[in-house]
């Protein structure tokens, strides 16, 4: 394909005490290394909105068109990373940092109860697994921002698109860390969205 293909990868602006929030510095961090030659990364801040979160999820699917979307969220408490499979539309009644709760506490009216990525997530986990890196399955996501965004993402997408909780604490909390582990990760999703069987 002449020009690559397009991923685009978004993180969360800052919320609470996280002024720069760490799915962002691991978007940021990602734009730099790259996912090979053949793909065009492209990074969004995502800000921690229902609102603004929904018209930049629609618009990024309609305007990038891109083969896979990569959200990435803080897991607060957490010192792994979790594979969300999962996505639901109702049940959002915490407020976002506008003070907003969506209508209806839903993502789409009428849309699926949920919705679930093409890319599955266990095997996913399970190979990182016996490469050395742990990463947790999650049918979860956790009703609020990063619940929410995912099944925008999803919606739009026609499933195409990935959630992945980064750590708020421990060793790979660190962006150094982190990075290679999501660039090991997010090729898997792609080798395993293309068809292709596992080379190894």
């Amino acid at each position: 394909m002449d020009g690559g293909e397009t991923v685009v990868v978004t993180g969360f602006g800052p919320f609470r005490k996280y002024l720069v929030n760490p799915s962002w510095t691991a978007a940021q961090g990602l734009k730099s290394v790259g996912l090979g030659e053949r793909v065009n990364v492209n990074i969004k801040e995502v800000p921690v909105s229902y609102i603004k979160s929904q018209q930049m999820i629609a618009e990024l699917w309609r305007t990038l068109k891109p083969k896979f979307a990569v959200h990435l969220g803080i897991a607060r408490g957490s010192s792994g990373i979790v594979l969300e499979q999962t996505a639901k539309n109702s049940g959002y009644s915490d407020k976002d940092v506008c003070g907003f709760c969506p209508e209806g506490h839903c993502c789409v009216e009428g849309g699926p109860e949920k919705l679930d990525s093409v890319v599955n997530m266990k095997s996913v986990a399970k190979r990182v697994k016996r490469a050395g890196m742990d990463a947790v399955y999650s049918r979860d996501a956790g009703r609020y921002l990063c619940d929410y965004v995912y099944y925008c993402s999803l919606y739009h997408g026609h499933g195409s698109a990935a959630f992945i909780h980064v750590p708020s604490s421990g060793s790979l909390a660190s962006s150094d860390r982190l990075v290679p582990v999501l660039q090991t990760l997010i090729h898997i999703m792609m080798e395993q969205l293309e068809g292709s069987s596992p080379s190894t």
